[in-house]
């Protein structure tokens, strides 16, 4: 199989279970946000592999697939054999939560903004929470004339959350203070 298909250069992409629309439709921009801040994690994980959290990391993006899949299918109805892959188990959001209660208990406590810097991984996971929030937004706005599931959109919002309690993480860990504004 060629990675070049031709079809696209149009303008326009095929979606799961047929159909096609225009590069630029907003479902598109929603799984393409996904498919960027997966991206992303992969560059917060390079930065440093070793670090405890990177299971979880790794966890989520399969989770962002999960999410991409089920967003460029505009009817699930008629792939549901191929989505039954797509798991995104909602005691993910629990999960989140506690890896940030774990995380804050070793944090100094949060008493002004950020910066997004410090080491590497810091900074990277710090885009990593821009760029998910960015892809909230697109399935919040997709939401508004598609079916979305409402955990997409809690998945996406308490990801940045713990994104960002993430980078301040690696930052302690590595004992590089965080810059606050």
């Amino acid at each position: 199989m060629k990675i070049y298909t031709r079809t696209g250069d149009q303008g326009e992409t095929g979606l799961f279970g047929g159909g096609r629309v225009p590069k630029d439709h907003e479902r598109v921009g929603a799984y393409g946000d996904v498919d960027e801040l997966n991206a992303v994690i992969g560059v917060a994980r390079a930065a440093n592999p070793d670090a405890a959290f990177d299971p979880l990391l790794e966890t989520v993006q399969s989770d962002l697939f999960s999410i991409g899949g089920y967003l460029a299918t505009p009817d699930p109805a008629k792939v549901e054999a191929a989505l039954a892959k797509v798991d995104l188990p909602p005691t993910r959001i629990g999960e989140f939560e506690a890896a940030m209660d774990a995380a804050d208990a070793e944090l100094p406590p949060l008493r002004a903004f950020v910066l997004p810097a410090g080491t590497a991984q810091a900074a990277a996971l710090h885009h990593a929470r821009t760029v998910c929030r960015r892809a909230e937004r697109s399935v919040v706005h997709l939401s508004h004339s598609a079916a979305v599931p409402p955990l997409l959109i809690t998945y996406l919002n308490r990801l940045s959350d713990l994104l960002f309690t993430l980078a301040r993480l690696a930052n302690h860990r590595s004992g590089v203070a965080d810059k606050t504004w």
